[in-house]
């Protein structure tokens, strides 16, 4: 699946399709999707709907 999350890095600062997204579970149970911003190379964190 592809994923769209904001790049927060201070070169991008824009939406940006997540790279290799994988989905993980935080702490507290929530879903995310974690990647790399194509452009930059940051981590990118998406968190996902809970159904």
């Amino acid at each position: 699946m592809e994923f769209e999350g904001y790049c927060v890095s201070s070169k991008c600062r824009t939406k940006r399709t997540i790279k290799n997204a994988t989905v993980e579970t935080t702490a507290n149970g929530r879903k995310i999707a974690k990647g790399k911003c194509p452009v930059c190379g940051t981590t990118v964190t998406r968190f996902l709907p809970s159904k």
